[in-house]
């Protein structure tokens, strides 16, 4: 049923939307968005948080959508149905009225579909032709963000974006929705998130204006936290079975975080988890510490170096 959908509306969605697509990743709404910062007229970002978007999807509205796309009536049934199977809290079945299942293999497509009509369309082919400067939106999945050249239409947005989304059930996260100043005409301080990563004002070494973009603290925090509790369940496990999954863990690192400019980042979560790993060593060694060379002998034939993988810098223009 995913297969059938996406094959429905691969060719309506728009270039904005970036999650659950075929030949789309969150690397690519990264790169879209380091581009567009620095060699678009923008000065003012305006980060946005649905709150409890998957919780809260409107199924009248959804099915309205979705009729307005598709005319075989028993496919239909089937998602309608799908929708209002309703979950599992316990023993006990409980009804839903609103939301995608959770792990429902269509529920990310129909989350694009709910949002392809009630943001994306409206941003791009409603909102953009109000607006006098410059205005760009990149959405992955349910987190979006909004990129302005002027201050007075981001203010102006972000009240119509609370509007247009209560129209469809959905609110803004307040403590996660905010604008700040962010540009090469601004040189502030501030940065924010999206995906994982933080997009930050820099310069190069020769002085030439750069936006970065790094692990965010965050994330690597929560990433640290886990590493620790998984490493403390290893401590009677076989050493090798134990540095492979840590190689085959780092390696996801790698491939996710391994952006441009990142690279003190990923080298910082490596040094890290080998750390974490020599100290649980040590502690299962009941006849005494382990020498740090003989750790150094089995980190190395197990774990790779820290490298980047993604190059969001490398400016590739549309074809015409």
């Amino acid at each position: 049923m995913s297969g059938i959908l996406s094959d429905i509306y691969e060719e309506r969605f728009l270039e904005c939307s970036y999650g659950f697509r075929p030949g789309r990743s969150a690397h690519d709404a990264v790169k879209v968005i380091d581009q567009t910062l620095m060699t678009r007229k923008v000065n003012y970002v305006l980060e946005a948080d649905i709150k409890g978007f998957f919780d809260n999807v409107n199924h009248d509205w959804l099915m309205k959508f979705l009729e307005h796309d598709i005319a075989d009536k028993n496919f239909l049934r089937y998602i309608k149905r799908f929708l209002i199977a309703g979950v599992m809290e316990g023993t006990e079945r409980k009804e839903s009225e609103l939301g995608t299942p959770q792990g429902g293999l269509i529920s990310p497509v129909l989350a694009n579909v709910y949002l392809h009509y009630a943001l994306d369309l409206w941003v791009e082919k409603v909102l953009k032709a109000k607006l006098k400067g410059e205005v760009h939106y990149v959405r992955y999945a349910d987190d979006f963000i909004l990129m302005f050249q002027f201050e007075n239409e981001a203010k102006t947005v972000m009240q119509l974006l609370k509007d247009r989304l209560k129209k469809f059930g959905l609110e803004l996260a307040e403590d996660k929705t905010r604008i700040l100043p962010f540009g090469r005409f601004k040189g502030t301080k501030e940065d924010f998130d999206f995906l994982g990563f933080t997009f930050f004002n820099t310069h190069t070494l020769s002085g030439k204006y750069r936006v970065g973009v790094r692990t965010s603290k965050k994330k690597l925090k929560t990433k640290r936290v886990a590493v620790k509790e998984w490493l403390r369940s290893r401590l009677t496990k076989p050493i090798s079975d134990t540095m492979k999954i840590v190689r085959v863990s780092l390696l996801g690192h790698y491939n996710y975080y391994g952006v441009s400019g990142n690279f003190k980042m990923i080298q910082k979560f490596w040094k890290y988890v080998k750390y974490a790993s020599y100290k649980m060593l040590n502690r299962r060694d009941q006849k005494g510490k382990i020498r740090y060379e003989a750790f150094l002998r089995i980190w190395n034939y197990y774990i790779e170096k820290p490298r980047l993988t993604k190059d969001i810098w490398t400016f590739e223009p549309k074809p015409i």
